[in-house]
Protein backbone atom coordinates (compact mmCIF):
# COMPACT_ATOMS: atom_id res chain seq x y z
CA UNK A 1 0.00 0.00 0.00
CA UNK A 2 2.78 2.47 0.90
CA UNK A 3 4.43 1.90 -2.45
CA UNK A 4 1.14 2.54 -4.25
CA UNK A 5 0.68 5.73 -2.25
CA UNK A 6 4.04 7.13 -3.25
CA UNK A 7 3.86 6.28 -6.94
CA UNK A 8 4.08 9.43 -9.05
CA UNK A 9 5.46 10.80 -12.27
CA UNK A 10 7.98 13.60 -12.69
CA UNK A 11 6.64 17.09 -13.12
CA UNK A 12 8.64 20.22 -13.65
CA UNK A 13 9.79 22.21 -11.80
CA UNK A 14 8.41 21.19 -8.42
CA UNK A 15 9.16 17.47 -8.51
CA UNK A 16 6.96 14.41 -8.89
CA UNK A 17 3.21 14.76 -8.89
CA UNK A 18 1.70 12.71 -6.03
CA UNK A 19 -1.20 11.40 -8.10
CA UNK A 20 -2.10 8.74 -5.53
CA UNK A 21 -2.37 11.28 -2.72
CA UNK A 22 -4.37 13.65 -4.91
CA UNK A 23 -6.77 10.88 -5.81
CA UNK A 24 -6.99 9.59 -2.24
CA UNK A 25 -7.88 13.10 -1.11
CA UNK A 26 -10.54 13.30 -3.82
CA UNK A 27 -12.08 9.95 -2.86
CA UNK A 28 -11.86 10.67 0.87
CA UNK A 29 -13.66 13.99 0.37
CA UNK A 30 -16.24 12.33 -1.88
CA UNK A 31 -17.12 9.80 0.80
CA UNK A 32 -16.80 12.28 3.69
CA UNK A 33 -19.46 14.55 2.16
CA UNK A 34 -21.36 11.68 0.53
CA UNK A 35 -22.83 10.47 3.81
CA UNK A 36 -24.49 13.84 4.54
CA UNK A 37 -25.37 14.33 0.85
CA UNK A 38 -27.77 11.38 1.01
CA UNK A 39 -29.61 12.88 3.98
CA UNK A 40 -29.58 16.41 2.55
CA UNK A 41 -31.18 15.14 -0.66
CA UNK A 42 -34.26 14.14 1.36
CA UNK A 43 -34.63 17.80 2.34
CA UNK A 44 -33.94 19.16 -1.14
CA UNK A 45 -30.61 20.55 0.10
CA UNK A 46 -27.07 20.25 -1.22
CA UNK A 47 -23.52 20.76 -0.04
CA UNK A 48 -23.82 24.55 0.08
CA UNK A 49 -26.74 24.18 2.50
CA UNK A 50 -24.64 21.81 4.58
CA UNK A 51 -21.72 24.24 4.82
CA UNK A 52 -23.97 27.13 5.82
CA UNK A 53 -25.84 25.03 8.37
CA UNK A 54 -22.57 23.69 9.80
CA UNK A 55 -20.95 27.06 10.40
CA UNK A 56 -24.10 28.73 11.70
CA UNK A 57 -24.57 25.83 14.13
CA UNK A 58 -20.95 26.05 15.26
CA UNK A 59 -20.97 29.84 15.64
CA UNK A 60 -24.37 31.09 16.79
CA UNK A 61 -24.79 34.77 16.03
CA UNK A 62 -22.45 34.68 13.05
CA UNK A 63 -23.05 37.63 10.73
CA UNK A 64 -23.59 37.27 7.02
CA UNK A 65 -20.30 39.08 6.38
CA UNK A 66 -18.45 36.63 8.63
CA UNK A 67 -20.10 33.66 6.90
CA UNK A 68 -19.16 35.03 3.48
CA UNK A 69 -15.58 35.35 4.67
CA UNK A 70 -15.50 31.77 5.97
CA UNK A 71 -17.09 30.18 2.91
CA UNK A 72 -15.49 32.50 0.35
CA UNK A 73 -18.55 32.45 -1.87
CA UNK A 74 -20.47 35.26 -3.50
CA UNK A 75 -23.22 37.08 -1.68
CA UNK A 76 -25.60 35.96 -4.41
CA UNK A 77 -24.77 32.29 -3.84
CA UNK A 78 -25.16 32.64 -0.09
CA UNK A 79 -28.45 34.52 -0.37
CA UNK A 80 -30.07 31.74 -2.39
CA UNK A 81 -29.02 29.01 0.03
CA UNK A 82 -29.71 31.07 3.15
CA UNK A 83 -33.16 32.03 1.89
CA UNK A 84 -34.08 28.35 1.52
CA UNK A 85 -32.76 27.46 4.97
CA UNK A 86 -34.69 30.36 6.53
CA UNK A 87 -37.92 29.65 4.62
CA UNK A 88 -37.82 25.97 5.58
CA UNK A 89 -37.21 26.80 9.23
CA UNK A 90 -33.62 25.65 9.74
CA UNK A 91 -31.97 29.03 10.27
CA UNK A 92 -33.26 32.29 11.66
CA UNK A 93 -31.90 35.79 11.21
CA UNK A 94 -31.86 38.24 14.07
CA UNK A 95 -31.24 41.96 13.78
CA UNK A 96 -28.06 43.16 15.47
CA UNK A 97 -28.48 44.85 18.82
CA UNK A 98 -25.81 47.46 18.24
CA UNK A 99 -25.95 47.68 14.46
CA UNK A 100 -29.50 47.22 13.17
CA UNK A 101 -28.15 46.66 9.65
CA UNK A 102 -26.43 43.44 10.68
CA UNK A 103 -28.20 40.12 10.54
CA UNK A 104 -27.01 37.49 12.98
CA UNK A 105 -27.63 33.88 12.06
CA UNK A 106 -28.81 31.14 14.40
CA UNK A 107 -29.97 27.59 13.81
CA UNK A 108 -33.50 26.78 14.88
CA UNK A 109 -34.15 23.57 16.85
CA UNK A 110 -34.79 21.80 13.51
CA UNK A 111 -31.55 23.25 12.13
CA UNK A 112 -29.62 22.13 15.18
CA UNK A 113 -31.03 18.61 14.86
CA UNK A 114 -30.13 18.37 11.17
CA UNK A 115 -26.65 19.87 11.64
CA UNK A 116 -25.89 17.45 14.48
CA UNK A 117 -27.20 14.50 12.50
CA UNK A 118 -24.86 15.37 9.63
CA UNK A 119 -21.80 16.02 11.80
CA UNK A 120 -22.34 12.74 13.66
CA UNK A 121 -22.05 10.86 10.36
CA UNK A 122 -18.82 12.63 9.56
CA UNK A 123 -17.53 12.15 13.09
CA UNK A 124 -18.07 8.38 12.82
CA UNK A 125 -16.11 8.30 9.57
CA UNK A 126 -13.24 10.25 11.12
CA UNK A 127 -13.18 8.03 14.20
CA UNK A 128 -13.10 4.89 12.03
CA UNK A 129 -10.22 6.30 10.02
CA UNK A 130 -8.27 7.28 13.14
CA UNK A 131 -8.93 3.83 14.62
CA UNK A 132 -7.45 2.32 11.45
CA UNK A 133 -4.24 4.38 11.60
CA UNK A 134 -4.03 4.85 15.36
CA UNK A 135 -5.31 7.76 17.42
CA UNK A 136 -1.77 9.10 17.75
CA UNK A 137 -2.02 10.03 14.06
CA UNK A 138 -4.72 12.65 14.72
CA UNK A 139 -2.16 15.39 15.36
CA UNK A 140 -0.24 14.52 12.19
CA UNK A 141 -3.44 14.46 10.15
CA UNK A 142 -4.46 17.87 11.56
CA UNK A 143 -1.04 19.37 10.74
CA UNK A 144 -1.17 17.90 7.24
CA UNK A 145 -4.65 19.27 6.56
CA UNK A 146 -3.65 22.67 7.95
CA UNK A 147 -0.61 22.68 5.66
CA UNK A 148 -2.92 22.19 2.65
CA UNK A 149 -4.62 25.52 3.43
CA UNK A 150 -3.20 28.58 1.70
CA UNK A 151 -0.61 30.14 4.02
CA UNK A 152 -2.38 33.52 4.02
CA UNK A 153 -5.61 31.82 5.17
CA UNK A 154 -4.10 29.66 7.93
CA UNK A 155 -4.22 32.27 10.73
CA UNK A 156 -7.90 32.95 10.00
CA UNK A 157 -8.73 29.24 9.99
CA UNK A 158 -6.75 28.65 13.18
CA UNK A 159 -8.69 31.50 14.78
CA UNK A 160 -11.97 29.91 13.73
CA UNK A 161 -10.90 26.55 15.13
CA UNK A 162 -9.85 28.11 18.41
CA UNK A 163 -13.18 29.86 18.94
Amino acid sequence: MVEALTRSVPAEPDGPVPFDLIELLFFAYRDFVGDPDRILADYGFGRAHHRVLHFVQRRPGLTIAELLDILQITKQSLNRVLKELVEKGYIEQRTGRQDKRQRHLHTTPAGQDLALRLVQLQSKRIRRALDAVGPEAADTVARYLAALIDPAERPKVQGLLAS
